[in-house]
This record gives C-alpha cells, sequence and structure tokens, in this order.
C-alpha cells in the first residue's frame, strides 16, 4: 500500500539539514510519496527506514532500458494518468518491424530507409528509435543473418522477437553490446527466455493476453532474476489492447500494484496504412512505452512522430526557440527586419513564409517565454521596452545599415511607443503570416 507524505515523514531523520535539496524533510517527503524524487536523495536515512520505504521511494512503473549510448530509450517511470496533472517524461519509443523472412535485398533497402527516417520540427529534431528483427521464418541461422545485418547496418536500438529460446540465445550474442530487448512471443517459453535475460543482463518482454496471468509473470520473471520488464499486449482488438493499457496503468499509478508496474509493448496489426498511421498514434496516446509498427514510409512516420512530439511536450512549457537574429536567405545590411516572439510555432510560420517569399531578411525573436505574439503582448511580455532591449542585445545596429523594423499587425498598437524609445522607423507588417511574401515583396 502506499505511504502518504507524512507516513514517509515519520521515517526520515527529520533534520531540515537541505542535504536532500529540499528545504526541509517534510517537503522531501511530500516528493518522495508523489514518486517525484528516489529515496537516495537522502545520505541520512536509516537502514530499517530504507526497508520500510521501499515501496515509496520506487516509481509506479518501472523504468527500463533498451540500447546505449545516444540511442538508449528510456520506457516507464510515469506518475500521472492524464498530461495536465503533470507531464508524460519518457516519450514512446517508434520501431519498425524487420522480418527474418524477407530477402536479404529487402532488409538492406528497409534498414536504409529506416536510418533516414529524420526530421525538424518547430526547432526540434525527431526521428526513429528501434528496429525489431522478428524470426517469423523459425529458422535459427536466417533470424541470425538478419540480427547480423541490423547491427551492422543501423545505429538504432535493437529488439529481438523470437518464440524458439535457441534462436534467441545466438541472436543475443550476436547484438549484445547493443543492449537489446529480448521478446518472448510464447508463454510457455518465458522461464527460459528469463534465464537469457539475466545471464546477459538484458530487458525482457512478456506477452500478455490475460492481465491476471500478466501479473504472475511478472513475478515469476522477477523470481528468476530480472528486473527490467516490458508487457507485451496482446488482444482482439486495437480497443482491447488500448483498454488493457489504461487497467495497467491505473493499477500502477492508482493502486500501485507493482505485478503490473511495468512499461507497455505493442505491435500494430492493421494492413491498411492509414489504418496502422489511427492505431499506432492511438497506442502512443494511451499509454504504449513502446510501439512496433511495419510501415516506414516518410508521409506515414513523420505524422506519427509529430503526434508523440505533441503529446509529450510539457503543457506548462510552451515550446520555444532560442532568442536572437536569425538570418533567412543571404541577408546584407540593407535586409528588412521582422520582429516576432520565440514561440516556436509562431517563429517557424513566420520564417517558413519569409523562405517562401524569397526575400533575404532578418528575424528578430524576442524572449516572451515561449508565447504567442498576442499572448505575449496581453500578458505584456511582448512590449516596446522588450523589443527594444532585445535590438540592443544582439546588436541589430551592427547587421543592418538602415533604422527600419517590421512589428506584426496585430499588435500595430505598439508602433508609437516602440518607434519614440528606439529612434528606429517602425512599419506594421501583415496580420497573418500568410501575408509576409507579399508584404516582403512591397518593400523593394
Amino acid at each position: 500500500m502506499a505511504l502518504s507524505g507524512l507516513d514517509v515523514y515519520k521515517l526520515l531523520p527529520k533534520t531540515n539539514c537541505k542535504d536532500c535539496g529540499f528545504a526541509t524533510c517534510l517537503a522531501f517527503a511530500m516528493a518522495l510519496a508523489q514518486k517525484k524524487v528516489s529515496l537516495d536523495k537522502c545520505p541520512h536515512v536509516t537502514a530499517e527506514a530504507k526497508a520500510a520505504l521501499e515501496g515509496a521511494s520506487q516509481p509506479p512503473i518501472k523504468l527500463v532500458t533498451i540500447g546505449t549510448g545516444d540511442h538508449e530509450i528510456e520506457m516507464g517511470n510515469e506518475t500521472v494518468m492524464y498530461r495536465h496533472e503533470q507531464k508524460f517524461y519518457n516519450p514512446t519509443g517508434i520501431g519498425f518491424l524487420i522480418e527474418d523472412t524477407m530477402d536479404e535485398s529487402e532488409i538492406d533497402a528497409a534498414l536504409s530507409k529506416i536510418n533516414e527516417l529524420k526530421f525538424e520540427r518547430v526547432g526540434q529534431k525527431i526521428s526513429a528509435d528501434l528496429v525489431c528483427i522478428k524470426n517469423s521464418s523459425k529458422y535459427k541461422n536466417k533470424f541470425a543473418n538478419a540480427v547480423r545485418k541490423a547491427t551492422v547496418t543501423t545505429d538504432l536500438a535493437i529488439a529481438l522477437s523470437s518464440s524458439d529460446a535457441g534462436s534467441m540465445s545466438e541472436a543475443v550474442r550476436i547484438c549484445i553490446e547493443r543492449r537489446p530487448l529480448v521478446i518472448c512471443e510464447d508463454p510457455a517459453q518465458i522461464k527460459v527466455f528469463a534465464k537469457i535475460a539475466k545471464d546477459n543482463k538484458l530487458p525482457l518482454s512478456i506477452p500478455c493476453m490475460d492481465l491476471d496471468l500478466a501479473a504472475q509473470a511478472t513475478e515469476l520473471v522477477k523470481k528468476e532474476g530480472v528486473d527490467e520488464i516490458v508487457i507485451n499486449l496482446k488482444a482482439k482488438s486495437v480497443a482491447g489492447r488500448i483498454q488493457k493499457s489504461v487497467f495497467l496503468r491505473r493499477a500502477a499509478l492508482k493502486k500501485n500494484y507493482r505485478p503490473l508496474g511495468y512499461p507497455i509493448l505493442v505491435f500494430t496489426e492493421a494492413t491498411d496504412e492509414a489504418e496502422e498511421l489511427a492505431e499506432a498514434v492511438s497506442y502512443v496516446a494511451k499509454y504504449a512505452s513502446l510501439v512496433i509498427v511495419k510501415n516506414y514510409g516518410r508521409d506515414f512516420v513523420l505524422p506519427l512522430l509529430v503526434a508523440r512530439q505533441d503529446i509529450y511536450q510539457d503543457p506548462q512549457k510552451p515550446v520555444q526557440v532560442e532568442p536572437g537574429i536569425y538570418e533567412i536567405g543571404k541577408v546584407t545590411a540593407e535586409s528588412p527586419v521582422l520582429i516576432t516572439t520565440n514561440f516556436s510555432i509562431t517563429y517557424f510560420t513566420v520564417s517558413g513564409e519569409v523562405e517562401a517569399s524569397r526575400v533575404p531578411s532578418y528575424i528578430l525573436a524576442c524572449d516572451a517565454e515561449g508565447m504567442s505574439v498576442l499572448t505575449a503582448w496581453a500578458a505584456e511580455k511582448f512590449t516596446p521596452e522588450t523589443i527594444f532591449n532585445t535590438m540592443k542585445k544582439f546588436s541589430l545596429t551592427d547587421k543592418v545599415a538602415h533604422r527600419e523594423i517590421t512589428i506584426p499587425g496585430y499588435v500595430a498598437v505598439l508602433s508609437g511607443k516602440l518607434q519614440e524609445i528606439s529612434g528606429w522607423k517602425v512599419n506594421v507588417g501583415p496580420r497573418e503570416a500568410s501575408g509576409i511574401p507579399n508584404y516582403l515583396r512591397s518593400l523593394r
């Protein structure tokens, strides 16, 4: 049973030494009870208290890692059911299924395309995370060859899926340094696969058709010495998998039920591309820690990655670019200067329209704490003073020979005061970004 903040506080030293980073032991206890901090932050807790607080100090959903280095994927460790309560921490891993029944040329082509799945959106880089090699052929050699090819061809994290322990052991030997996820497809083989995972210190995924049996299976795997467990959801329908995913999350977070407190893996099953995309996005939205898809076309993957990016963005912290002067095109000392805020969507919308105009320009992004133009103006974060201070901070006078700037049309009211305090001529641009190309061309 989960301990309250006061229950935790009673077991702490109560010295208010601040060594944990909190002002008081009570504040630390409250954070510990909410799973926001680990017990090891307190250097003075007794061994008896550690034993009693073991449950309170562990996250409700176990942290599991796949891969190494820059391509390591962290799953689990979530603390809330809904994003607005706080935020989701570890974005869902997006993996791509490679079956060993494919020809070598097909595997090469698939891995090549997967390696190219890298995009940039609102200033953030988003990309593919993992390849999953599946032993569909049931042959050890074919499986091993496919794994060997993936290990050489891609730097992404690797998952290995099989129902045969011998094939899995050989595949693990080939890519052990990549720390792959071992996926057991046969419920009858869980104990054998647990030994493989334990001996190689790897995470293990177990199949889950029935939640009661899944709880029994995770306890069995833990007794076999494997702590990093991933639950592979199985159901006859998308709705069934989502329902089980929600139940697992609620059992872990609301009931603190440890046997089901593990990350969730889901394979998409739809054959139609549009249906598979909708299925995959649904799993990302409803608590899957790793989704394995069959399609790796750019038009399929980009919207999936964008959906993940939006869901895992901190709702209390807008996406923003660094304040500063940005050059669009081959600018000169005579190029126009457009003023906007550092809200990413605003900035990239403006920069996209400037690029479309083919008129080399400067964009001065003012620090408005990531707010859009009108929101920042209403909050008094986008004022004549803040704009002028930004102009001075980034030495706009060193960039251009003229003394003209353009502000967004929606805040034309700022023009008079800004012109007065800056000494620059202030032009009022279009209200909508779509009007920027015609506006810039008219300045020529």
